[in-house]
């Protein structure tokens, strides 16, 4: 069964965006993982289909309104997860990526506006997501984010299986240092060692640049590995 993602959105033509081309682009051809788009519109009953409404209380900007985001959510069929792209959710992780991955398939609301009723997200058991520390104008691209990351992972899309094992977060490491032909360009040149055909020591090597670079760079990592042990 092949991983399928549903994503509620105003803009539906917004997806497949970048997520029709390249890895992703060529998985969703050969239906190793499938792209159900609703428009969030649809589920409004006025002749205007409204889907907002002024925030309860006073503030800036509008507020999506439960009832229409619930019958979206109750119409569109979906496997797994309720995931509501917000700034406010827990962050993005390779950790949760996998487990994403793993599963049957998920479905994305992109919200929009100041956000979403807080009501229906507890009716409708959505399990809010973050990219980042940062607010977008909408879930859109964040759900964008948060698909391809996944889909990579999907088995049969990425040429080798080691490439999703052997990157930035996998093991609370960054990755490290990367080097292609020429072996001079503008007066550098790649490592020695990457070049000596010491599998035992290039992986050293690399092992040692992952970590002094998590050190220099994210002593959060860093921190939470010696916490663990690791």
């Amino acid at each position: 069964m092949s991983f399928a993602a549903t994503i509620l959105t105003l803009f539906p033509d917004m997806f497949p965006g970048p997520l029709g081309l390249s890895l992703a682009g060529r998985a969703l051809e050969k239906g190793v993982w499938s792209l159900s788009v609703r428009d969030i519109r649809d589920a409004a009953t006025d002749r205007h289909r409204t889907v907002d409404d002024h925030p309860a209380g006073g503030g800036a900007g509008m507020v999506l309104k439960p009832d229409v985001l619930a019958a979206a959510i109750d119409a569109a069929p979906h496997q797994g997860p309720r995931l509501l792209m917000s700034p406010r959710g827990e962050r993005l992780t390779q950790a949760l990526v996998r487990e994403l991955a793993a599963g049957p398939g998920c479905l994305i609301v992109c919200g929009r506006f100041e956000g979403v009723d807080e009501r229906v997200i507890g009716k409708r058991g959505l399990r809010e997501v973050s990219v980042g520390d940062y607010v977008l104008s909408g879930g859109e691209p964040a759900g964008l984010v948060l698909l391809d990351a996944v889909v990579r992972l999907l088995p049969g899309v990425m040429g080798k299986a080691e490439s999703g094992t052997e990157e930035s977060f996998e093991d609370g490491l960054l990755e490290h240092p990367q080097f292609t032909k020429p072996n001079l360009w503008e007066g550098l040149e790649i490592p020695e060692i990457l070049l000596s055909g010491d599998h035992g020591a290039i992986a050293r090597w690399k092992r040692g640049r992952r970590e002094e670079l998590t050190k220099a760079r994210r002593p959060d990592l860093w921190a939470a590995r010696k916490d663990q042990k690791i």
